[in-house]
């Protein structure tokens, strides 16, 4: 769903859940301009917060770390400029909310 969403959105997917020893990148995409990591959270309820606010500082240091393997394996992308954003769906109802934050882990 994430990925057509971003699709739909101009984003071109490079590949989808690349491991790593440090973790799993969801999506990896291109914008035209820059790589794009993309973690994807998925919530039934938001009860317990969005999918979004569980992307937490430990997730984001496994997710920049992988990101740099990424990286190291394909060094066709190593040039481009680099973002993290975290895609968050929550389907409450029979209709899903896409809640896309673009460069997810400014301060």
């Amino acid at each position: 769903m994430a990925c057509h969403y971003l699709t739909k959105q101009g984003l071109k997917t490079v590949c989808r859940n690349f491991r790593s020893p440090r973790g799993e990148l969801d999506v990896v995409m291109d914008d035209g301009t820059a790589i794009v990591f993309v973690e994807v959270r998925y919530r039934k309820q938001i009860r317990f917060g969005s999918g979004a606010e569980s992307v937490n500082h430990t997730k984001q240091a496994k997710l920049i770390a992988t990101a740099l393997y990424f990286l190291q394996q394909h060094p066709k992308y190593h040039n481009r400029p680099t973002r993290f954003d975290v895609v968050s769906i929550t389907q409450q109802t029979h209709q899903a909310e896409i809640d896309w934050i673009k460069d997810a882990f400014q301060n």
